[in-house]
């Protein structure tokens, strides 16, 4: 893989339960951090490393997030109008000119494997990047996708992201197993869906980022379906182990499971506290907060 990748592809056709009723109306990748919905920092994240072609597998019921990228016509006359120069240029720049957008449908709920497969006669054969928009990850410098495509386009390799989880959490992750794993990379011989504790090879988990190499859409095609009659992606991954390199990537950051409560409001604290204007007055209330709390017992 030493073409550099200019596609990425955005799986955002799930329903988001653990949200309702929010998620009734509003999908959860256009749940807010701050003032910006969660698609859109992984969108950020995707241009960032170099792609210009953004693929968002969505249902039929789900326009939200087309509606986002799209042109908001009406909105920039009025902020026009009204000389609203800051905020016109927010809504106008969502996405930078030359990058464009691809909405293709996903019939049938039927895994994460399915989604990504959905994506193949806009992605073609050459390597592309898989964002789950759920997993928001934070750094001051490259982002997580970045620091994932300048490895592969070294090692030529598909690469996963992997972070270290408690040992007592891998029944809730796919874990891998690696060879000469040195503290950032390495080569993954083995990857396991939610392996009990006591049989995980590892503590290195694997997070919403991939960088893959255009065979993964033949594996995809033969991979039987799993438990829910869905089509796993791991399952098609641990295929493609057996064919050619896959590397674990350590990336640098903080990663936010935001499609759990908690998770979304770590992601929030997080951003409000590294926010220029909101810092300071988000500190402030956090202060008095956790004063009230310790003053009530």
């Amino acid at each position: 893989m030493s073409k550099r990748i200019r596609k990425a592809v955005f799986p955002v056709a799930g329903l988001g339960t653990r949200f309702l009723p929010a998620t009734k109306t509003v999908p959860k990748e256009m749940l807010p951090i701050i003032d910006k919905p969660l698609i859109q920092y992984a969108v950020d994240e995707a241009i960032q490393a170099g792609c210009d072609t953004l693929i968002f597998v969505t249902n039929r019921y789900k326009h939200s997030v087309a509606d986002y990228f799209d042109k908001a016509y009406e909105l920039e006359q009025k902020l026009e109008r009204a000389g609203k120069q800051e905020q016109l240029e927010l809504v106008r720049h969502v996405l930078p000119n030359g990058v464009r957008a691809i909405f293709v449908t996903q019939a049938e709920a039927l895994g994460l494997g399915h989604a990504v497969l959905c994506a193949k006669p806009v992605v073609g054969d050459e390597p592309f990047a898989v964002l789950l928009p759920d997993d928001l990850i934070w750094n001051r410098g490259d982002g997580a996708l970045k620091q994932m495509a300048d490895a592969a386009e070294v090692s030529g390799a598909s690469v996963i992201a992997v972070q270290d989880v408690p040992h007592e959490s891998t029944a809730s992750y796919g874990i891998v197993a690696t060879d000469a794993f040195d503290g950032r990379q390495g080569r993954i011989n083995a990857i396991v869906e939610k392996p009990k504790p006591e049989v995980a090879p590892s503590n290195l988990a694997v997070v919403g980022r991939y960088v893959l190499n255009p065979g993964i859409f033949e594996l995809l095609e033969a991979t039987t379906p799993g438990a829910g009659g869905e089509i796993q992606l791991t399952d098609a991954i641990a295929t493609l182990l057996k064919q050619e390199e896959v590397d674990a990537f350590r990336f640098e950051g903080t990663r936010f499971d935001c499609g759990t409560h908690i998770g979304l409001i770590e992601a929030t604290i997080q951003y409000a506290l590294e926010h220029e204007k909101l810092s300071q007055p988000a500190q402030a209330i956090m202060r008095k907060a956790l004063a009230e709390i310790d003053a009530h017992g």
